[in-house]
């Protein structure tokens, strides 16, 4: 590999992880954070973001130096709405992975990173021992969906983007991952396989587990 294979790209170390085509909303503040998602509205270009495994989401002085997953998920803007001068309300969407070769936090506090794309994840039909997780899924967004459409005080926005996939292994197992109650150490480790089979293998298991397939 060679440095030009590598491309240059701001980061968002988070307490949580962003899968493909995943949804993620932000109230950015941080002075290092509102700048980098100024610019990458006003030029429409993507960010990366990535889940912390030291360190926190807020800058405070004296505290450790952030550490992060060396796999993360590129980011674009799909909603931006300014509610005070320093105070942003963005929207997210999860498109293609990345791995980080080299990192480097500026005086600001903002880290840049060399990244190169990960493959995305190849179209796999579900088998049919593995069809109670989509099946589930159906369930879940159909109850989520009479939710949206509940009186406005009472509606509740589905965290599941459209279009639905469920004929898709790696859709259905990376919508479960975000929705299931895993440490985010897992979420990584699950957003990272390059297997989308495997990935909704491992969900199955919790999903049975959690009583809500059968094993």
């Amino acid at each position: 590999m060679t440095p030009t294979d590598l491309i240059a790209l701001p980061l968002f170390p988070l307490g949580s992880v962003l899968f493909p085509d995943g949804l993620l909303p932000l109230r950015v503040f941080e002075l290092r954070y509102l700048q980098m998602v100024n610019q990458a509205h006003q030029l429409q270009s993507p960010f990366g973001v990535v889940a912390l495994t030291h360190g926190s989401e807020v800058r405070v002085a004296g505290a450790e130096v952030e550490r992060f997953s060396d796999v993360g998920t590129l980011a674009e803007i799909t909603h931006y709405e300014a509610l005070q001068p320093a105070l942003l309300r963005i929207e997210c969407r999860g498109t293609r992975r990345f791995r980080i070769h080299e990192s480097e936090q500026q005086k600001n506090g903002l880290w840049i990173a060399k990244v190169q794309w990960m493959a995305d994840d190849v179209a796999v039909s579900i088998p049919e021992d593995l069809l109670p997780c989509a099946q589930a899924l159906r369930q879940v967004i159909a109850t989520l969906e009479m939710r949206e459409q509940a009186p406005a005080q009472d509606a509740v926005r589905s965290p599941i983007p459209t279009p639905h996939r469920l004929d898709d292994c790696g859709w259905v197992a990376n919508r479960w991952c975000e929705l299931l109650p895993m440490p985010p150490e897992l979420k990584q480790r699950m957003m990272a396989l390059d297997n989308p089979l495997m990935r909704l293998e491992l969900v199955d298991d919790l999903l049975a587990r959690s009583g809500i397939t059968k094993g």
